[in-house]
């Protein structure tokens, strides 16, 4: 009989936004693929889980199917964690996903926090309908083309990006979609948490002198 491969989410940020589902899934799968080990191992140090773990990254994901496809196919379960959030949400995990599914093997999703939820909870925009488009385009003429297509999109719209591209970011906003409410949310659950919410122009003159780190969820006000 075939293993499962168990989709975890694991925390954003605060390492106690875990699941007491996970951490039993965790400690009781035969190997952990990960997006990166140190970032997982912060994880599995904190609850005391020691297991064995497949380094499953981009660009290079794709061969590491092969391997743990055997392991499933043996019996053994494993489970699947990114960096942060859900697997295969912006992150490595589809192509797992896809090849397990085709193998007839069990994809057990074990729900836990997602910077996407966690945003538009607190954004102030409406919650009842929302785009995700991931991270856009890193050109200018590719970035414009995708505001664009989007123009006309009544769900509130959101993207993830890195910090240093919001100001480039906001002013495409600005010529696409118009001086529309927008909300840019950092460091969700860690103690520098920040909400950054109002118009695009707005925004952009607030932020263009500033320096930031890491990567940003930001939310746009729908058509």
């Amino acid at each position: 009989m075939a293993g499962r491969l168990f989709v975890v989410g694991t925390p954003i940020g605060n390492l106690e936004d875990i699941t007491l589902r996970a951490l039993r899934v965790l400690g009781e799968v035969a190997a952990i693929a990960c997006e990166d080990t140190r970032q997982t191992l912060k994880i599995l140090n904190r609850y005391g889980i020691r297991k064995p773990l497949i380094s499953y990254y981009q660009p290079r994901e794709g061969q590491r199917v092969p391997e743990i496809i055997r392991l499933l196919r043996e019996g053994r379960d494993v489970a699947l964690v990114s960096d942060a959030g859900t697997p295969g949400i912006s992150d490595p995990g589809f192509p797992l996903i896809r090849a397990a599914l085709k193998e007839d093997i069990a994809v057990v999703p074990i729900p836990g926090p997602s910077a996407v939820t966690a945003a538009l909870a607190a954004s102030g925009l409406p919650t009842h309908r929302f785009c995700f488009a991931g991270f856009p385009p890193p050109k200018s003429t590719g970035l414009r083309k995708c505001l664009e297509s989007l123009r006309h999109e009544e769900a509130t719209l959101i993207f993830f990006l890195p910090t240093r591209r919001i100001p480039e970011f906001l002013a495409a906003v600005g010529e696409a979609l118009g001086d529309r409410r927008v909300v840019v949310a950092r460091e969700l659950t860690k103690i520098h948490e920040e909400f950054i919410r109002g118009k695009a122009s707005e925004l952009a003159a607030a932020l263009g002198g500033k320096t930031l780190k890491g990567e940003a969820t930001v939310l746009i006000e729908g058509a």
